[in-house]
């Protein structure tokens, strides 16, 4: 099972976890990160580097967010690879503790690295 990364990551986009993934499951958007579950290697080291408590293993992900496991298979396959830490969004702080953002998910594609 892979990790799957849900609605608090939307409009924050820290990528504290793309620093210690061991493989390129990472994949970018406008606003907020996937894990490709087709690379990812199940080993969780991402979840506690993640400052937002985003990320979940699949079998894990609360009942409120478990569309993210088909939005984070979907969208990896159209997003960019992101292999290096970024600046989080401007909007991260004001964003970081906001339930209820999921209609905000820009599915656009990121810049990747």
């Amino acid at each position: 099972m892979a990790f799957v990364v849900t609605e608090p990551c939307i409009k924050c986009k820290y990528s504290d976890c793309v620093s210690v993934c061991p493989v390129a499951c990472f994949k970018e958007g406008a606003n907020m990160l996937v894990i490709d579950p087709d690379e990812c290697i199940d080993c969780g080291v991402c979840v506690d580097e993640c400052p937002v408590s985003a990320i979940f293993p699949e079998e894990e992900v609360p009942e409120k967010w478990e569309a993210f496991i088909e939005i984070n298979a979907r969208l990896s396959a159209e997003w960019p690879t992101i292999e290096e830490q970024k600046d989080p969004m401007d909007s991260a702080e004001e964003f970081k503790d906001v339930e209820g953002k999921a209609d905000q998910l820009d599915e656009s594609p990121g810049e990747g690295s």
